[in-house]
């Protein structure tokens, strides 16, 4: 074994000594001046965000009279890890399905503001006099608003519930989607200089294109991969695991181009639709905590006080413009959609701010060298700006929409109206929408799916082959071989598998005049299916052998004819148990498909410091004023299941409830200072469902008569009859045939109350 020199090892070993304190050094001062800051915004009820930003700019280079830190760089490295933590985070509150579930009205809604926003922004850069590119990434910042900061006002607030907030958060989603394909569009524009280019083409198909693909194979494997080794998976696994994938991601997507936040929110994204999304966002939150104080720090110390000073007119008028341009746009994109006026109102005041997605933006400038040094501070003080103004400007939209409403001749109010009630009545969907939308879902992901198998198999796996020592024309083989096993599945789905039979045959016959149009939707696949046919010749074979791999794809055509649906039946099936692979778990789960009220089981505790502390359950007339229904408290080692109205409430008493969202949301207000629930109940309880037949032992029978919540220590906390539905029923109702019960409590004493009544 080679030794290392002497002198060659004390050199690394003092190199080692004196980068060592300055890391530790510089982290101690970002982390001590972020934890002043974080109590003292704490304490004013101000978001954290402004806290760590304000202690960035104090050891920053601005204040000789604070300490500073001393290597620059090692903190940017670190506030690029917080970068990519901070998107993983997003991705894991994003998911997919969020996006499916999203309504027009969102989508309207935030596609007509980001316009809007970008085309103000880029106005009013250039009517500072701005450099185009300064003013293109001007409407990139001030586009997209801060979810941070909307989440915390909306639960300082109390309006979380409200039915305008589902639409807020809506257009959050539209947002975040639209910042990731901002930072693609905005990097591709950086480096060609040309908006509208063949070149901005090209990017935004690669990633519709890249997109596709790590979606759909990061659905189909890694939940398998999860579910797998879930014998073996703890808290500290899983989070290990989590975090390898996310930077196994974004080396990959750096790869092949495209930004590390890009990756980390893919990833977060595809994590969040399994069973361990919820679990690994609870873990991931200290570490997202940490590294985004080190981020908004760093993005603190980046601001350069003498640029303000400089720049107050344009931050001025820059703040202007965010606060009443996404007050109008959110607005009028509501309007537009169906939503009343005073919903609409309530919507624009409520993203007049900009946030995280404006910092990586504006780093962005600066990373790619297109940006001059005051844009990246000018965006750092709107953004703090704004994130003050927020809480008042969401209070100020009722008394803005009495206002409004006053003015408004009585005919422009009904016409508002009708046209609300009108917008948001178009529900129907034609026929030849339904088929002509399941067709393009059909050709965009199996060509994308295709293509991805041939470029991956002749683009890494070829010359891996290759440079592993095999032969060029056996390694040539055996990948076209290779890639077109797997691509037969998807081209059978491509160009032949029926889609939605019923309503196509339905549209064949209604009308001789559609056929035609069916019979182009159908040539347009079968078209588009030799068209990748032939990309996978050209990509795996010569010229001279093309002749031969046709004949050997309609050798493999015939030998896997009858068995190609079967596949692609199954690799469907196999993805879509992947990607409701959460949602079916959280509905098996036990309290959480319990009421068909939308009610469901939640876990709260009691802080020292709430209003209940003391008092008995008669004296809070929690049932009376909230609707909800105590099933069990939990002090210490002690469970007392379905407390009666004398029973206290004490400091660290965890309650297990059942409610709706808006009862439980009134209900946290009373006993939490935060609203954080507590996900790991000690004693398991549950709610569960009963039918009275003629085997129910308790026929004609009150819930007094039949003492079913003592033998079960449960509590009847609804009944479904004739359709109707009795929420928290008196003890006198009597049980008729046909009742469903909803029965919560001990869930082993329930279960075996039900057994008992199967033998009875």
């Amino acid at each position: 074994m080679e030794r290392t020199p002497a002198g060659k090892q004390d050199s690394e070993q003092e190199l080692f000594m004196t980068h060592l304190p300055y890391l530790i050094r510089d982290l101690a001062l970002i982390l001590g001046a972020a934890a002043v800051t974080t109590l003292l915004f704490k304490r004013l009820k101000q978001p954290l965000v402004l806290g760590y930003i304000l202690a960035g700019l104090l050891i920053g280079p601005n204040f000789p009279l604070f300490p500073t830190i001393t290597d620059p760089e090692t903190i940017r490295i670190w506030a690029d890890i917080g970068v990519i933590i901070l998107l993983f985070n997003l991705g894991l509150e994003f998911s997919i399905k969020k996006l499916a579930q999203v309504g027009g009205t969102a989508v309207i809604t935030g596609i007509f503001e980001i316009s809007g926003m970008l085309v103000l922004g880029y106005l009013t850069g250039q009517a500072l006099g701005w450099s185009t590119m300064n003013s293109i990434f001007l409407g990139g910042i001030i586009a997209i608003s801060s979810t941070t900061i909307i989440f915390r006002a909306f639960e300082e607030l109390g309006i979380k519930t409200q039915q305008f907030a589902g639409v807020v958060f809506g257009v959050l989603i539209i947002e975040d989607l639209v910042a990731i394909l901002l930072m693609v569009l905005l990097s591709t524009l950086a480096a060609t200089n040309q908006l509208f280019s063949t070149e901005m083409l090209t990017a935004v198909l690669k990633l519709v294109f890249f997109l596709v693909i790590w979606f759909l194979g990061g659905i189909f494997l890694i939940p398998s991969l999860l579910r797998a080794s879930r014998r073996f998976i703890n808290d500290e696994t899983l989070l290990v695991i989590s975090l390898a994938l996310c930077l196994g991601m974004v080396m990959l997507v750096t790869s092949v181009g495209f930004s590390s936040a890009l990756g980390a929110f893919i990833m977060g994204s595809i994590l969040a639709e399994t069973v361990y999304g919820e679990r690994i966002e609870h873990l991931l939150k200290p570490i997202r905590d940490l590294f985004g104080a080190v981020f908004f720090v760093s993005v603190g110390m980046l601001i350069d006080m003498t640029v303000l000073v400089q720049y107050a007119g344009p931050i001025a008028l820059i703040t202007v413009a965010v606060i009443v341009g996404k007050a109008v746009y959110v607005t009028l994109g509501s309007l537009i959609a169906g939503q009343p006026l005073k919903g609409a109102i309530q919507t624009g005041m409520s993203l007049t701010q900009i946030g995280e997605f404006s910092f990586i933006i504006a780093s962005l400038g600066l990373s790619l060298r297109v940006t001059e040094n005051f844009l990246y501070p000018i965006a750092v003080a709107v953004s703090g700006i704004t994130a003050f103004t927020t809480p008042y400007l969401m209070r100020a939209a009722e008394p803005v929409y009495g206002w409004l409403e006053n003015r408004f001749s009585k005919r422009t109010r009904i016409m508002l109206r009708n046209y609300s009630a009108g917008a948001r009545s178009i529900g129907s969907v034609s026929d030849w929408r339904l088929l002509i939308r399941a067709y393009l879902q059909t050709m965009l992901i199996n060509t994308i799916v295709i293509a991805g198998i041939v470029l991956l198999t002749s683009r890494v796996l070829l010359p891996a082959l290759v440079n592993g020592n095999m032969s060029q024309a056996w390694a040539k083989l055996l990948t076209g071989l290779g890639s077109l096993v797997l691509m037969v599945p998807f081209l059978w789905a491509l160009a032949l598998r029926p889609v939605y039979p019923a309503t196509y045959n339905r549209i064949w016959a209604d009308k001789q005049a559609y056929q035609g149009p069916l019979v182009v939707l159908n040539s347009v696949r079968v078209v588009l299916a030799l068209g990748l046919i032939l990309f996978y010749l050209n990509q795996h074979f010569s010229f001279t052998l093309m002749i031969l791999a046709m004949l050997l794809i309609g050798l493999i055509w015939w030998l896997m004819g009858k068995r190609i649906p079967f596949l692609y039946d199954r690799i469907e099936k196999h993805f879509l148990v992947n990607f409701h692979g959460r949602q079916q778990h959280q509905k098996n789960r036990p309290g959480r498909n319990l009421l068909p009220w939308d009610a469901h089981l939640a876990y709260v505790e009691v802080i020292p410091e709430s209003a209940c502390v003391g008092k008995t359950l008669e004296e809070l007339a929690i049932r009376e004023r909230y609707g909800v229904n105590i099933i069990s408290i939990e002090r210490g080692r002690i469970t007392r299941l379905v407390p009666n109205r004398y029973d206290r409430l004490f400091p660290g008493d965890k309650l297990a409830v059942i409610g709706t969202d808006s009862q439980l949301e009134q209900f946290r207000t009373l006993v939490e200072e935060d609203g954080t629930p507590i996900t790991t109940p000690v004693h398991e309880v549950s709610l569960e469902r009963i039918t009275v037949d003629e085997a129910f032992p308790f026929v004609g029978q009150s819930i007094w008569e039949s003492q079913i919540n003592e033998k079960t220590q449960g509590l009847i906390v609804g009944i479904e009859r004739e359709g109707r539905r009795l929420l928290n029923p008196d003890s006198t109702t009597l049980f008729l045939l046909g009742d469903v019960i909803w029965l919560a409590g001990n869930t082993r004493l329930i279960r075996e109350f039900q057994r008992q009544i199967r033998v009875h």
